[in-house]
């Protein structure tokens, strides 16, 4: 079986014949197949937020040096769900230096959850959104996490401020 036809497979996960091959294998097995899923899961999820941010960089005129990093940093939309990334850049570096994304005041503003939703689906880049909304439900930042971009390595690293 080549890897393509294995993908095939594995993107229906409730086809008749993957759920028989799941309930065949032992607990363990079973056990290190779901790790396994996971981490390639997120590093493809990580994957998709670099070259999100690639191609986002890519549009941006300048005369400086390029971008080499770029930082997200936590928003909460709703209370009941957690901290998730913010589908915006906060932050665009071109030296491996972390700039100060630390908030100097704090100032609470009530914006309707629909207004949120709208200014998401009209600027943000709606595949990176998703990867980045699917990486917090995995791992969920902290108010003082930052999401680090290193373009060139191509790594996506948390970083606490």
């Amino acid at each position: 079986m080549t890897p393509v036809e294995l993908a095939a497979l594995l993107s229906k996960p409730t086809s008749p014949l993957l759920r028989e091959a799941i309930r065949s294998l032992p607990l363990d097995q079973v056990e290190a197949l779901v790790i396994e899923g996971l981490a390639a899961a997120e590093d493809a999820l990580r994957q998709i937020v670099v070259d999100r941010v690639a191609a986002f960089v890519a549009e941006q005129e300048g005369d400086g040096p390029a971008p080499m990093t770029a930082y997200f940093t936590p928003t909460e939309r709703r209370a009941t769900e957690g901290l998730t990334w913010s589908p915006f850049v906060a932050a665009l570096a071109s030296t491996e230096e972390i700039p100060d994304l630390r908030h100097t005041s704090t100032q609470v503003v009530c914006v309707p959850v629909e207004e949120a939703e709208l200014a998401d689906a009209m600027f943000a880049d709606p595949q990176l959104s998703r990867a980045l909304t699917r990486l917090a439900s995995m791992d969920e930042p902290g108010h003082e996490d930052v999401l680090r971009v290193h373009l060139p390595t191509r790594e996506v690293t948390r970083v606490r401020l």
